[in-house]
This record gives C-alpha cells, structure tokens and sequence, in this order.
C-alpha cells in the first residue's frame, strides 16, 4: 500500500458535473482529490481486505440472528420498545438487504481494524462505483498509468445486479431522501439510474412529502402508495418519527431493510467483540457503563451510538479528551473503543471504505482526512492495484 502524488487532470471537474457528481468540492475545498492515490497490491486486496469485509458480514448476520430474539440485546442497542417487533420481523422474514459500507482501518502491513459498519444509509457510493473508474480508466488511456494496473471495484455492477435479484420482476419502486441536500439527492439519482437498467420504474419523492392515507399506507405527494422504497435516511430517526407506529402496518419494503437498524450503531461494536475476542480484525470495544470498559485504560475513542461523518467522537488521550465536533449525537449512549490510529501516509490518515453488496465484497473507497477522525470534509482519494 502506497500513497502516489499524480498531476490532477484538468477538466475532472467538468467530467464530473457531466455525470451529476456535482458535490466534488466540500466548503471550498475539493473532496474528491486526484493529486493523491493509494496503490494496492492484488495480494492485498485478495488477502487482507476482500475476504475481511465478507467475514465480518457473515458475523454480522450472525448477530443479528441472536439481537431479534433477545429484548436485553435490543434495548443495549437503543431499539425504541414498541418497534422491536417490527425490526426483528424484517429479519425473519429476511427482507432483502442491498449494501453497506465497512470503515477499515489498514496499512499494507498488519491486519485491516473495523472502525465501524455503515450498514443502513452509507453514502460515498456515487463517486466510489462510478467516478475513480473513469479516473481509472481515462489515466490508463493517458499513459499516467500502465495498462495492467487494476482496481478492485465491482460496486456499480453488483448494485445494478442486486436490485435485480431484489426485484426479478421489475416494477415500481419509489426512491426517497432530502432533495435539498445535495450529496443524498445525486446518490438517489445514481441508484435511480441502476434501477433503471435493472428493468424497475423508478418514482422519486422528498422524505418530508411521504404522508398516509385513509387506509394507513405511505403514500407519495401525488397519492400513490408506497409498496417498495429505497430510502437514503437512517432507521434511528425513522423509528423515532410521529408516523413509526404505521411503520408496521404500512406493507412497504423498505431497501435497507429494518433489521438494518441492528447493524447501522455503534452498539454492534462491542457486541462483536464480547462473540469474537481477540479477532484480528477487531478492535476492543465495549459499552460505556460496562467496567470491563476499564481494561482501555486512560486512553481510548468514546462514541454514540449514533453520529454522522465523526460528530461527537471523542479522543481520549491518557485521561484528557481532543476538540469534539459536536453535532448533539449521544443521547441514546456510548461506546468506547481501543485507541487505533489510522496510518499516516504523507500527511493525511486514509481510512478504507469496504462495500458489501448482497452477500460479496463490491470494492473500497478511500476517505482521507488531515487529522485521525475521519469528519465531512474528508477527501475522497481514487486507488488503483499494480503489482
């Protein structure tokens, strides 16, 4: 693993508008950077990121087996009383599920560390499937890089071949997030347009214009009923709304699925370390009230349950806590983790994005950010195998 400083290409901005990445620059500042990009061994990707990512996946599932069947294990993990049914209903009735996102922390050398899961609503998946391949691409067209350099990255076919199996039969299937934030509206897009190519007919409609009827079903703003809804907003807010009690009784299939609200906190944390301790490739990780949690020390990382882009993620260092962004996550309780920096490359602190699709390793994004918690302006940072 190594980090390569290259002459960004002169036009990628407008090669990105032309294909609706439109969010390439954060607050002034690019977020998708093509100066810089990680070069992978295929031993690397084959050995100590592709068969990870699926073996964590297959221990997630695993646990979300044993939390459904289990009111202490729900209420650990801040599902709210009243929709615990629902949400272990979805699993056994194992409600298909389309994709998430594991944040690895790796170096080349020692094991990849699971920093956490993104299993409900993981964005990055845009530019990650589609943009650094054309970057690919066109640099190998260039010459800036040899013609047998590779990239692992499946993600936009298995998403497309997903829905597929999802829905063998097409149909109609509304597609929901907030059209005034940017980034959430073009990654609804993207996953429109695979639908499409999937054989589904997609309806696109704003999370604050879903409403109910008479009969108690979801319902768009022009009436029509939701039966199938892809939805880029996580379960933690959606079984916290006025309408979650309809949530059951409503008959939508929601892609993520419910059972998803499982795996999207940070409570899967050290739950997987109480099944598995001593994994390689995770970190000690255990509930705030809980005394083992001493075994950490003076230093370790304390996180909510639930946050966004590091919000509130606090460092802890020999007893005295980093600046925390705060953004008011923490209410529904915490988690601490083992202190495990990711590495530092020239600069910046690269954390791996590890996509699930289905049931298979998709592909990795890299987020590189200038300090050790990766936060929203992170930047996006194209990688390649050679060799």
């Amino acid at each position: 693993m190594r980090r390569i400083h290259l002459d960004p290409r002169p036009d990628w901005r407008a090669k990105a508008d032309a294909i609706g990445f439109v969010y390439h620059d954060t607050a002034g500042e690019p977020y998708w950077d093509e100066g810089t990009a990680y070069a992978f061994t295929l031993r690397e990707i084959e050995e100590d990121i592709e068969p990870v990512a699926e073996q964590l996946h297959a221990m997630c599932l695993d646990l979300v087996d044993e939390v459904v069947a289990s009111e202490a294990l729900m209420e650990r993990l801040a599902i709210p009383a009243a929709h615990r049914d629902f949400v272990a209903a979805s699993w056994r009735e194992r409600q298909p599920s389309l994709y998430g996102r594991f944040d690895l922390a790796y170096d080349g050398t020692a094991p990849a560390k699971l920093y956490e899961y993104n299993a409900d609503t993981p964005t990055s998946v845009f530019e990650c499937a589609t943009f650094q391949w054309i970057w690919l691409e066109e640099l190998i067209a260039a010459g800036t890089l040899p013609p047998g350099v590779d990239q692992f990255n499946s993600l936009f076919d298995k998403l497309r071949d997903r829905f597929r199996t999802i829905f063998p039969t097409g149909g109609f299937v509304h597609f929901a997030a907030d059209a005034t934030a940017i980034e959430d509206r073009q990654t609804v897009r993207f996953f429109e347009d695979l639908a499409v190519q999937a054989g589904i007919e997609p309806r696109f409609v704003e999370m604050r214009d879903i409403g109910l009827n008479a009969g108690g079903r979801f319902v768009d703003d022009e009436g029509y009923e939701l039966q199938a809804a892809f939805k880029l907003y996580p379960w933690e807010y959606m079984l916290r709304e006025p309408y979650a009690p309809k949530l059951a009784g409503a008959g939508v299939r929601w892609i993520e699925p419910a059972w998803k609200a499982i795996l999207s906190n940070k409570g899967l944390l050290p739950l997987l370390w109480q099944r598995h301790p001593g994994h390689p490739n995770l970190l000690p990780t255990f509930f705030d009230d809980d005394p083992a949690a001493a075994s950490l020390g003076a230093t370790f990382v304390r996180k909510p349950l639930f946050s966004r882009e590091g919000a509130n993620v606090e460092i802890v260092r020999d007893g005295g806590a980093d600046p925390v962004l705060d953004q008011g996550y923490g209410e529904e309780g915490h988690v601490r983790q083992a202190f495990h920096a990711p590495p530092a490359f020239g600069g910046g602190y690269p954390v791996i994005g590890a996509w699930i699709v289905g049931d298979e390793a998709a592909g990795i994004g890299v987020r590189e950010d200038n300090g050790i918690v990766t936060r929203n302006l992170a930047r996006f940072v194209p990688h390649y195998i050679d060799g």
